[in-house]
């Protein structure tokens, strides 16, 4: 599903960001990558939806060579990679509703399809009874449920979730991994960036660990171990 092989990237051509990172993330697996501020977990994210590319190696994502990856092509890659940030991106003066449904519009999708679409997704992440409220009228627990609802439009065979509860209390924190690890066991993958400490010992899965733009500790049941 997810492959690099030898990648390595740098910003000015002296210090690598990434150090011949070489990673394979099979179809269903949830996975978490830790490491302190600078370790590279923003940078690889970047490199998996297409928003940077490798100085050396091969990325893979299904099919996908994204170091070879045409600009017009990113979009239809993007369509199969759901991807939530920390900061929710949410247009204030649009619905919830509209703000899912805007994920669609964008990609010329039909009418029909969107009404179809959208409340399905508002009731997997509990939000189709509050559609009708704008972003300031919900919290901020619900607003990133309403970033995870837009992710899921495309039916997205993965999920990059960097960072999704670090403005959140720890019962939204928990309500947010909660509802990834569901999405997960419907097949999604989901690759999970955090610093979140309790998050990861409480998951038990799959931990991968940067340090200097290298990966130090994969293990398959792991632990925070900074």
């Amino acid at each position: 599903m997810i492959t690099l092989e030898n990648v390595s990237k740098s910003y000015d051509h002296k210090h690598k960001v990434l150090k011949d990172i070489f990673l394979a993330i099979k179809p269903g697996e949830f996975v978490s990558i830790v490491g302190q501020s600078g370790a590279g977990k923003t940078t690889l994210v970047r490199l998996l939806i297409g928003e940077e590319r490798a100085d050396e190696g091969k990325v893979m994502i299904g099919d996908w060579d994204i170091t070879r990856l045409r600009r017009r092509e990113i979009p239809y890659l993007r369509r199969q990679i759901g991807v939530i940030f920390q900061d929710f991106k949410l247009l204030p003066k649009k619905t919830l509703e509209e703000n899912v449904a805007f994920a669609l519009q964008v990609c010329g999708e039909k009418s029909s399809k969107t009404k179809k679409i959208v409340p399905s997704v508002l009731k997997i992440v509990g939000l189709d009874d509050k559609r009708k409220r704008y972003p300031s009228e919900v919290s901020g627990g619900e607003q990133q449920r309403v970033a995870i609802a837009r992710a899921l439009v495309h039916q997205p065979k993965i999920l990059l979730v960097d960072e999704p509860t670090g403005n959140l209390d720890a019962i939204n924190a928990n309500e947010i991994i909660n509802l990834l690890l569901r999405i997960n066991r419907f097949g999604t993958t989901v690759v999970l960036v955090t610093h979140n400490k309790e998050i990861v010992n409480r998951l038990n899965h799959r931990v991968i660990t940067m340090e200097n733009g290298q990966i130090i500790s994969d293990r398959a049941h792991g632990k925070y171990l900074l």
